[in-house]
């Protein structure tokens, strides 16, 4: 197994061959993941090896796993490390995606960055694309801001096009946000964390370097119930992490986590917010929680201040 520690997006293998997307920073001495392929014979994804794959959706996963295997079942999957048989890892693997599929290559050639700092994850991490695979790039530490500012010259230079109307609408179905498309569409645009060249379309993803991994438990504290608050965020350097992190200035509650990618991103330092999610005690904290069910439905962050309402 690889020595290096088991990080955000990376993907382990099971004992069983199953394959979970790695969703947490704290994986020791049990992984916290989401079951995301496993083998079928008639499945539709096909390995170079030849083995067949079933790509499992979020309820589906949970529920095999409470029936197969419930001794990992948690609010994530937590697979013990004594039952990961082989960890991939996205910055590891990029060099041998990029070879077999001109789409990867065509993408990184618009992110010259340093060897180790860029890699991808999803089903290319595993083998298991196909035509319509999107690309998930993984960016790691202060290195993801430099792919930012890269996105968005090669945009403004006119070597990448921005994302079409069409493709916009597309992403706001599938998010299924608490916020208007129009709300949605200011903030997402400014986030330069999304392209798309030809009829690919790409994210670039953050995560903590090796020397900054600081681990942050991922359970679940005490529920005080749903809140919505107003808020001046005072820290948002881990605001494209998982969870995204936003430290406020608040009387009562000291950052705001969100769960779902819809929110990442969402503020800047400096600027106030206005969040909905359930608050949880952490210590001697309190937290509001974004993205507490799949679609984070009734939740949402957005920027009092890019919205002119601050």
């Amino acid at each position: 197994m690889n020595a290096k520690k088991i990080r955000l997006r990376d993907f382990i293998e099971d004992r069983d061959g199953w394959l979970y997307a790695v969703s947490t920073y704290d994986n020791d001495p049990r992984v916290g993941c989401i079951l995301r392929y496993v083998p079928d014979r008639a499945g539709d994804r096909v390995r170079i090896t030849g083995e067949r794959y079933r790509k499992m959706d979020f309820d589906e996963s949970y529920a095999l796993i409470r029936k197969e295997k419930p001794e990992y079942l948690d609010l994530l999957h937590r697979v013990p490390l004594s039952d990961v048989r082989r960890v991939f890892k996205p910055e590891e693997e990029i060099k041998k995606i990029s070879l077999r599929d001109a789409r990867i290559s065509s993408v990184l050639s618009h992110f010259p960055l340093l060897p180790g700092s860029i890699g991808c994850t999803g089903s290319f991490l595993c083998g298991l694309e196909n035509a319509g695979s999107d690309i998930d790039l993984v960016v790691y530490g202060k290195q993801w801001f430099r792919a930012q500012a890269m996105l968005k010259r090669a945009v403004s230079l006119g070597k990448i096009p921005p994302i079409r109307d069409e493709t916009w609408e597309k992403i706001y179905e599938k998010r299924k946000p608490e916020l208007s498309f129009d709300e949605f569409l200011l903030h997402e645009k400014r986030k330069w964390n999304r392209g798309q060249i030809n009829q690919t379309y790409f994210d670039l993803l953050y995560t903590r370097s090796y020397r900054n991994l600081n681990p942050q438990p991922s359970g679940k504290g005490k529920v005080l119930g749903t809140r919505k608050i107003e808020a001046k965020v005072t820290d948002a350097s881990l605001a494209n992490d998982n969870p995204a992190t936003y430290l406020i200035d608040h009387e009562e509650i000291s950052r705001v986590l969100s769960f779902t990618h819809t929110y990442s991103g969402q503020a800047l330092d400096g600027e106030r917010i206005q969040a909905k999610g359930v608050c949880e005690v952490h210590g001697d904290e309190q937290w509001l929680i974004v993205g507490t069910s799949r679609e984070a439905r009734g939740e949402f962050i957005r920027s009092l201040t890019l919205l002119g309402q601050d």
